[in-house]
């Protein structure tokens, strides 16, 4: 099932509130957000070899990749608002 499918009230709300191309990046935020929380839940019980306080290298990595994606996001989010003020003005 496509994420347009799986998250329609979600979408729906937010491309209402906020547009359709802040919206969708509302909820994409939202599905990094909940791919996060499983990899940390993942990351208890697949703990580094090295560092036992640590989870292992692999999920670590996809943890940075997401908040990286994740800031990028944001990024856009703030242009387009930028974009909407100045537009207003």
């Amino acid at each position: 099932m496509s994420i347009f499918h799986d998250r329609r009230d979600e979408l729906e709300k937010f491309e209402f509130m906020m547009g359709p191309a802040r919206g969708r990046l509302a909820v994409s935020l939202d599905a990094l957000t909940d791919a996060l929380i499983l990899i940390g839940q993942h990351g208890v019980y697949c703990t580094s070899n090295r560092n036992p306080s640590k989870p292992a290298l692999d999920l670590e990595t996809v943890m940075n990749e997401i908040n990286g994606a994740k800031a990028l996001i944001q990024s856009v989010m703030q242009e387009l608002e930028k974009a909407r003020e100045a537009s207003q003005s």
